[in-house]
């Protein structure tokens, strides 16, 4: 699932879920409404995506690429490492900024290890 929102100056896309293969159908439409919002400023949010591979990596250089060309930029936010390194092995890491201060926030009921007590006596 891809969601867009927009402000003034910024375009959000929220992705949720894989982006792979399985999704391409979606990715013309998606690309088209984002070029034609014409923000100086792409966020990709990938704090829910659970898997990318180069069919989803593709997709998210062409929509950096478009913003590039028209004077903007694209920052990733909640990018996993393993999502970098698929951008980074297709020679494009340099088009994003990533946004290495943002927290993703975790799933109501879903307990991460760093975010349990420590015991000292461990």
């Amino acid at each position: 699932m891809i969601e867009i929102a927009t402000s003034a100056a910024t375009t959000t896309l929220v992705i949720a879920g894989d982006l792979d293969l399985a999704e391409r159908d979606q990715f013309p439409e998606i690309a088209a409404r984002v070029v034609g919002l014409r923000r100086q400023l792409l966020v990709i949010d990938m704090c829910d995506v659970t898997f990318m591979d180069s069919t989803g990596a593709a997709f998210l250089i062409s929509l950096a690429d478009a913003s590039r060309k028209r004077g903007g930029a694209t920052v990733l936010r909640g990018a996993d490492p393993r999502d970098l390194f698929v951008l980074e092995i297709c020679g494009a890491l340099e088009l994003f900024r990533i946004d290495a201060e943002h927290r993703c926030s975790t799933a109501a009921g879903s307990t991460d290890e760093a975010d349990l007590p420590t015991d000292a006596s461990r």
